[in-house]
């Protein structure tokens, strides 16, 4: 395998919802404060706040802290909504936004609110044309676009984005088809488990073994070509546990998800021990797989800033 790009470390924490208005802004003025780069949210159904006044309630409050999805679902809104609402936020915010954007997969989502449950092929042929009908908005001038999905026609996208020609698109996959797009197109490439089911289960923990995350960069390697430099490596850390006992943490963590030990020791979807521990961990999996754009959940914005301040950046 070529060697993967050695990028800057970055931090993001993905965060859904708080107890109201006040809480969620310090959160988000906790994160600028302990050095996380960026905030990203989910995209649901669910209890979660909803990702646009979220998103830009938190630009609002803060002065360098990025925001975006993890990651928007293309079934949700139409493309050209959705691109006039990011430029938006890229205006507002002064050029803080990154475009995460994917195929959706719970399907949860779409049984209670009634939008059709595609096949994943269906999903993923649509969510490619509108990855390019966000493209075509944010472009200098009107265009149009002739897909199976979506039509465009002379339209202008405005306004147009701070950040030229568009914001960092950060695609995230766990299967061949969509990693293979993510490394031909996206600024920023996310290594993801195997949600094809529509839920968390078994296979997506087994999705999660470093193995299984060598067979997937391996895939963006080879499709990336010459673009490869350019890529930003994403993962998100589902298991953070900042602890000095990392043993009885790795222990407790497999008996938990009935997952071999090792297979927990050595996930790059965790981030477990001591800060000294979590550090050399990241600077090893930066090396293996080029990830270097690390984000953890709301709830590690205190714990793991030790971590943060001693990598980021570097």
């Amino acid at each position: 395998m070529p060697s993967l790009p050695q990028k800057p470390f970055r931090f993001g924490i993905q965060a859904s919802h708080s107890v109201d208005g006040k809480s969620w802004i310090e959160l988000a003025r906790k994160a600028e404060a302990n050095g996380f780069d960026v905030l990203t949210m989910p995209d649901h159904f669910t209890e979660q706040f909803a990702p646009i006044p979220a998103l830009t309630a938190a630009a609002a409050v803060t002065s360098s802290l990025r925001i975006g999805a993890l990651v928007f679902d293309n079934d949700y809104k139409h493309p050209v909504v959705l691109a006039k609402e990011l430029a938006t936020m890229d205006v507002l915010s002064s050029g803080r936004v990154e475009i995460g954007i994917g195929a959706g997969w719970m399907i949860t989502d779409y049984e209670q609110a009634g939008i059709a449950y595609d096949t994943p092929g269906v999903r993923v042929d649509r969510f490619i044309e509108g990855v390019k009908v966000i493209q075509g908005c944010m472009a200098d001038r009107p265009f149009s676009f002739s897909g199976k999905h979506y039509t465009i026609t002379g339209y202008n996208g405005l306004p147009k984005p701070v950040q030229r020609p568009c914001p960092p698109i950060l695609i995230g996959g766990g299967g061949k088809r969509v990693l293979t797009f993510a490394a031909q197109n996206a600024d920023i490439v996310g290594i993801n488990p195997n949600l094809k089911s529509g839920a968390i289960d078994g296979e997506t923990i087994g999705h999660m073994s470093a193995e299984s995350v060598d067979e997937k960069v391996g895939i963006v390697v080879e499709a990336a070509g010459d673009r490869l430099d350019h890529i930003e490596m994403n993962i998100r850390a589902f298991i953070v546990n900042v602890t000095e006992d990392r043993t009885a943490a790795v222990d407790a963590l497999a008996g938990f998800f009935k997952a071999p030990r090792e297979m927990v020791d050595s996930t790059p979807f965790g981030a477990i021990g001591p800060p000294s521990a979590i550090v050399e961990q990241l600077l090893a999996q930066r090396e293996r797989w080029g990830f270097s754009y690390i984000i953890v959940g709301g709830d590690d914005v205190d714990s793991f800033a030790p971590v943060v301040a001693q990598l980021r950046g570097k």
